[in-house]
C-alpha cells in the first residue's frame, strides 16, 4: 500500500480507455493525482498507488475517454433560452403553440414573451406566421428565435410597436417574409430579426449569470468539460456575455475551460479592431480565455441565404436570381482577416455555402502570403457544402474544418427545406467529412447548441452512420432510421471521437493541458456507461454518460 504521499486520488479500472493517442481503446487504468493524470497502465502496476483515502471508480466495462470539447455552442444564449418560453421540447405547431399560451399565463407581468427553439420545418414552407401566434397571445408582444438563430417569430402586437409593416424595405442583410400584398406574415430572416429584436429587453444581468450556469451543468451531463462560445457579444434580448463570462471565471462559478469568440460587427469595418484588442486585453480570467474573433460570412441553407457560388433553385427546380448573401464584402473580409491574424487573434468563421467558405479561404490565403504562418489556429464552421476545389485549401492554409456533425443526416429540414433547392448534384457535396479528412484538413467538432443538441456522443453517431439516433431531437417522427446521407463522407470512430476531444481541444489551444489521456494532462475525463468501439455502429448514440471530471473532481454524476 502506498504511503499518503504517494497514494492515487483517484484510480479508474475495469474498463478501456480512449487516450486519444492511438486510433483503438486500451485495457489500461487510470491513476490521477493532484487534477492530473498520474499513470496509464496495467491495473496490476496501480495497486501500489491505491490507498485508504483513494476513490476506486469501478468502469463496469464501460469507456473511459478524455472530456468532450464544444469548438463551436453557445451556452450563455442557450442558457437563457432555458430559463424562458423554450419550444425546443416540442415538435408541432400545436405543441409551440401550447407552450407559449403556457408561458404567458405564468407569466402575466413579462412585457414581452421571449424565447425560442423552434424548428423550420414544422411550418409550411418553414414560414410561421404572426397569425398564430395572435391566437394565443394577442395583446403582449412576442419574439421567438428559431433553433438555429437565423430567423425569429414575432405577432402582430411586436410588429406594430417596431413600426414594421407593408412599406418597410428589406434590411440589406435579411428580409423579412410577407404575404402577397407585402404585409409582414410574421418571419423575420437574418438581419430583419434586429427590426423587432432591438425593442426586446435584455435579460437582467442575474438571468443571465443564470443562465450560464444551468447551460454549464448540462454540458458537464454530456460529458464536456471545455467549449468554445462562438458568440461572445452583446445582441437582441440578451446582455453582453462578455462581461457574465468574465464575472463567473472571477469569482470561480466558471468551472469549465472557455475560449470565448469576441463578435465582428458586420455594420463596421476594420476601425473596430481596437475596440476588440482592448476586450481580449480584459477577457483574460480564470478559465476564461476572449482570445477569437468570431466572423459570420453567411446565413443558412433552409431560409436561402447561405452564400452559394450557384443560385438556388426554385420549388420546379428551375435557378433562380438569388445565391444568397455574403454579409462581409470579400475586400473587406480580406484586409480584416490580416489585420486580425496580425494581432495574434484566432478567428472563427461561420462559413456554411460553398462561396462564403472560398471567400474566407481566399482570405486567408491572402492573410498568410502576407502574415506568414503562425499558431493562431483559424478555423470555419459549419461547411454544409464546400466546393470539391477547395477541400485542399484547408490544409495549405492551415485552417481547421470544424463540423457540427449532428446535421449531415436526412432529416425533416434537410429533405423538405433543403435539397430540393440545392438540386441532386449539389446537395451530394453537402457535409464532406471524409473528403476534408482524406484531403489533410484538421476535424474539429461542436454543436451549435441552442441550434442542435449539444450531446457529442449523437454528433459522434452520425458521424459514422450518417444517420441520427432514433431518440435524438431531429430524428424523424415515426422513429424509423433513416437512410444514410452520402455515407462515403462517413469518418471512422476514431477520427469522430478524436474531433470532440484532441482536435477542439487543439482548436482551443488547451491541447498542451487537455484532449488526450496521458501522464501529466489535466485529468479532465469522461466515464462512458459502454464502450461504443465494442458495439455495433448503429448503437453508438444509445451511450450515456456516466460521470465527468474537471482537474479528477466530479462535476457530474448520472443517476444510478
Amino acid at each position: 500500500m502506498a504511503n499518503q504521499d504517494q497514494q492515487a486520488d483517484t484510480v479508474f479500472r475495469g474498463g478501456r480507455v480512449f487516450t486519444g493517442t492511438s486510433d483503438a481503446p486500451v485495457e489500461a487504468a487510470v491513476a490521477v493525482r493532484g487534477g492530473r493524470v498520474l499513470a496509464v497502465t496495467e491495473e496490476s502496476e496501480l495497486r501500489a498507488l491505491v490507498g485508504p483515502a483513494t476513490d476506486v471508480v469501478d468502469l463496469d466495462g464501460g469507456l473511459l475517454a478524455p472530456g468532450f470539447q464544444d469548438a463551436h455552442v453557445h451556452p450563455a444564449v442557450a442558457g437563457v433560452q432555458m430559463l424562458r418560453c423554450d419550444l425546443s421540447g416540442q415538435r408541432s405547431i400545436d405543441g409551440y403553440l401550447a407552450t407559449v399560451a403556457d408561458y404567458a399565463a405564468t407569466h402575466p407581468d413579462a412585457a414581452w414573451i421571449r424565447g425560442g427553439g423552434w424548428s423550420m420545418d414544422v411550418f409550411p414552407d418553414g414560414i410561421p406566421t404572426r397569425a398564430m401566434l395572435d391566437s394565443v397571445v394577442p395583446d403582449r408582444p412576442v419574439l421567438l428565435t428559431n433553433r438555429d438563430g437565423h430567423g425569429a417569430w414575432v405577432n402582430s402586437r411586436a410588429l406594430e410597436l417596431a413600426g414594421v409593416d407593408r412599406h418597410s424595405p428589406d434590411p440589406a442583410d435579411g428580409r423579412i417574409e410577407r404575404e402577397p400584398d407585402g404585409t409582414p406574415i410574421g418571419t423575420l430572416q437574418e438581419g430583419a430579426m434586429d427590426l423587432v429584436g432591438d425593442l426586446v429587453p435584455v435579460a437582467t444581468p442575474q438571468e443571465a449569470r443564470a443562465g450560464l450556469l444551468v447551460a454549464q451543468e448540462y454540458l458537464f451531463s454530456l460529458g464536456i468539460t471545455a467549449w468554445q462560445d462562438a458568440m461572445i457579444g452583446a445582441f437582441p434580448g440578451n446582455p453582453d456575455n462578455f462581461s457574465v463570462y468574465v464575472d463567473a471565471a472571477r469569482d470561480g462559478s466558471l468551472k469549465a475551460r472557455v475560449v470565448g469568440a469576441l463578435w465582428w460587427d458586420r455594420e463596421r469595418g476594420t476601425e473596430q479592431i481596437p475596440d476588440l484588442l482592448e476586450r481580449r486585453g480584459h477577457g483574460r480570467v480564470g478559465r476564461f480565455n476572449a482570445t477569437t474573433v468570431k466572423i459570420m460570412q453567411d446565413g443558412i441553407a433552409e431560409n436561402f441565404t447561405a452564400s452559394m457560388l450557384d443560385p438556388y433553385l426554385d420549388v420546379c427546380g428551375c435557378a433562380t436570381a438569388n445565391s444568397g448573401l455574403s454579409f462581409i464584402d470579400p475586400t473587406v473580409l480580406r484586409e480584416a482577416v490580416t489585420q486580425l491574424d496580425a494581432h495574434g487573434f484566432q478567428l472563427h468563421f461561420h462559413a456554411l455555402g460553398d462561396r462564403a467558405v472560398r471567400e474566407v479561404l481566399d482570405a486567408l490565403e491572402q492573410t498568410r502570403a502576407a502574415n506568414g504562418a503562425n499558431d493562431n489556429r483559424h478555423h470555419l464552421a459549419h461547411l454544409q457544402l464546400v466546393h470539391p476545389d477547395d477541400l485542399k485549401r484547408f490544409a495549405e492554409v492551415g485552417a481547421a474544418a470544424n463540423i457540427q456533425a449532428l446535421w449531415a443526416a436526412h432529416e425533416p429540414q434537410m429533405d423538405d427545406l433543403t435539397i430540393p433547392f440545392l438540386g441532386a448534384e449539389r446537395a451530394a457535396l453537402q457535409y464532406p467529412f471524409g473528403d476534408l479528412a482524406r484531403a489533410g484538413a484538421r476535424l474539429v467538432a461542436g454543436s451549435d447548441w441552442s441550434v442542435s443538441s449539444p450531446n457529442p456522443l449523437w454528433g459522434i453517431h452520425v458521424a459514422v452512420n450518417r444517420a441520427v439516433p432514433v431518440d435524438a431531437p431531429n430524428a424523424s417522427a415515426d422513429r424509423r432510421p433513416r437512410r444514410p446521407f452520402y455515407p462515403e463522407q462517413a469518418l471512422t470512430l476514431a477520427q469522430a471521437f478524436t474531433a470532440y476531444t484532441a482536435g477542439s481541444a487543439w482548436v482551443n489551444h488547451l491541447d498542451r493541458e487537455s484532449g488526450t489521456v496521458e501522464p501529466g494532462k489535466c485529468a479532465d475525463l469522461v466515464v462512458l456507461d459502454r464502450d461504443p468501439f465494442a458495439g455495433p455502429p448503429e448503437e453508438i448514440g444509445d451511450t450515456t454518460v456516466r460521470m465527468t471530471f474537471l482537474d479528477g473532481r466530479p462535476v457530474h454524476v448520472a443517476d444510478s
